[in-house]
């Protein structure tokens, strides 16, 4: 567990008030971040109770952010699921609420979940390709496009970019 100057502590997620948190966090981060870049519709359908089901189901590797006893951010981290990174580390989600925005609680997020996945020598993220505020993020980091794309159908569809962190130990921020 780590505590940082202004309250906020990174740790894991153990609990299953975290693990709500986690997925309110969820519902609404996408909400928040993803409106004009995602279908509306899509935005729309998601519920609280379905991101928490799925935190439940996969609660493995996940660090959240608490501002005392509210959950505000969370990545989720492991193995690379890609085909063609296979001895890879990912980093699969990072979030946080717009109002914690600036607080530098994104980096604190990352700088855990690379710690956590140091045994690899490359560590990659998949970012939506019309979301620059997190591309910004993820440049500043030390993340480069690769060259590789997907096509998700998120009502409409969207593609997302992945973006490669070569050398970990080489923290930028």
């Amino acid at each position: 567990m780590k505590e940082t100057n202004d309250s906020i502590i990174i740790k894991s997620a153990e609990t299953d008030e975290e693990l709500c948190g986690r997925g309110y966090v969820h519902c609404t981060a996408w909400k928040e971040a993803y409106r004009g870049i995602v279908c509306d519709r899509y935005l729309d359908t998601m519920t609280v109770e379905a991101t928490t089901a799925r935190a439940r189901q996969f609660p493995e590797n996940t660090l959240v952010a608490r501002d005392k006893e509210k959950v505000v951010g969370f990545a989720v981290y492991g193995p690379s699921r890609d085909e063609d990174l296979t001895n890879a580390g990912e980093v699969v989600a990072i979030y946080v609420l717009s109002e914690y925005y600036g607080r530098k609680i994104g980096y604190r997020l990352m700088n855990e979940a690379i710690s956590r996945l140091k045994e690899y020598d490359t560590i990659f993220v998949w970012v939506l390709e019309k979301n620059e505020r997190a591309i910004r993020f993820y440049q500043r980091y030390g993340f480069e496009f690769d060259g590789c794309k997907k096509e998700w159908n998120l009502g409409t569809p969207v593609t997302i970019v992945r973006m490669i962190l070569i050398d970990p130990s080489r923290n930028l921020c």
